[in-house]
This record gives C-alpha cells, sequence and structure tokens, in this order.
C-alpha cells in the first residue's frame, strides 16, 4: 500500500486507511511460484518452535493460512497491534532466518513500500446470538 504507515492496513475504497489496534483481524496475501506449493505446506506443518515461540512474543493470534492454487491467505489477530508485532518480528533473527529460507517459494510478498498486500474487509456477519 504505497504512502502507508506500518500501522496502517488498507481497507476498502480508494484511499481509506484503518488503525489495526490490539484484537482487530488483519488480513493479507502472499503469491506462490508455481510448483512450490507441497514444501509451502510441508515447512508449515512443521514450523520451528523458535519460530511459534516468536510468534508469542510478537502478540500473534487466532493465526491461520489458507491457500487457493498459487494463493495464500493469511488471517490473525495481534494483542499489542501491528506496530507493535511489526516491531517484534522485524528485529528477529529468528524471523529473519524463517523468511530467508522460504523467499525461494514465493512470487510475490510485498507491495512496490515492501509493506503486506493487505487485503481490505468487505463483508463481515458478527451473527445474532
Amino acid at each position: 500500500m504505497s504512502g502507508s504507515t506500518p500501522d496502517a492496513v488498507a481497507a476498502p475504497g480508494p484511499g481509506s486507511v484503518v488503525e489495526p489496534g490490539p484484537g482487530e483481524q488483519l488480513c493479507y496475501v502472499y503469491r506462490l511460484r508455481p510448483g512450490a506449493e507441497s514444501e509451502y505446506e510441508r515447512r508449515h506443518a512443521r514450523i520451528w518452535p523458535e519460530l511459534s515461540a516468536l510468534l508469542d512474543e510478537a502478540g500473534i493470534y487466532d493465526y491461520s493460512i489458507f491457500r487457493h492454487d498459487l494463493l495464500l491467505i493469511c488471517v490473525l489477530r495481534t494483542r499489542y497491534g501491528f506496530a507493535h508485532t511489526q516491531r517484534v518480528t522485524g528485529a528477529s533473527p529468528v524471523q529473519a532466518r524463517w523468511t530467508a529460507s522460504l523467499a525461494h517459494l514465493f512470487a510475490e510478498i510485498a507491495d512496490a513500500d515492501g509493506q503486506p498486500l493487505w487485503a481490505g474487509r468487505v463483508f463481515r456477519h458478527d451473527g445474532t446470538g
């Protein structure tokens, strides 16, 4: 998302931005290279214990990754807001190693500014009960 701060996430509509605070659901997408699907799934079936600990330290919870062909849809919540999560993971050698170990699998992971490929919510149903 061009021109945004790390604290801002693209929302539906031209130029609209929301601040992802604690507990807010975030969604971003990645694209795999053709043929990388099996390795990506294998690697995520056995993430490193130190990576799992880092996710906890960064306040990430309720984190799921879905896949449709080459499209990965990542949905998560943070306990302390996205800016905190980004500071913790961005400073981590564990995150740097994990990312480097998977880099060859991705066709696209960020926009021109290096920000995640945010997906803005277009619908939500909270239910009645």
